[in-house]
């Protein structure tokens, strides 16, 4: 697919997609003519991105661990650096907090809710 239908299929702009390729995020094929001819599966692989990087995750850390989020699943920790692994750790309990963040937010919002049609 070219590159307009992925930012179609994924919510990501062009520049997005760009950037994801000069990140090395993602590997687009190139036609003869230049322009580069994206794989179906890279639209779960943008989402993807998309969702990591929406968490804080930097993109040499998404680099790192994006083919462990493959499947089938392959785990590759041959440049697996103590500060990285320290980084996925803070990472991982920033996300525990914002998601009981966001479930407690929630929970008061359906409360209200509740309450509002309870009166109505």
């Amino acid at each position: 697919m070219k590159i307009g239908e992925l930012a179609r299929l994924t919510g990501a702009s062009t520049r997005a997609l760009r950037y994801y390729e000069d990140e090395q995020l993602v590997v687009p094929r190139r036609r003869p003519n230049g322009y580069r001819e994206y794989d179906d599966y890279l639209v779960d692989r943008v989402i993807q991105i998309r969702g990591l990087l929406d968490t804080g995750l930097p993109t040499r850390i998404i680099r790192q661990i994006l083919p462990c989020l493959d499947k089938p699943r392959t785990i590759h920790f041959t440049d697996a650096t103590p500060e990285m692994l320290a980084t996925l750790e803070h990472e991982r309990d920033r996300m525990d907090e914002r998601i009981e963040f966001l479930s407690r937010n929630r929970a008061a919002i359906t409360e209200y809710l509740d309450e509002v049609r309870a009166l109505a």
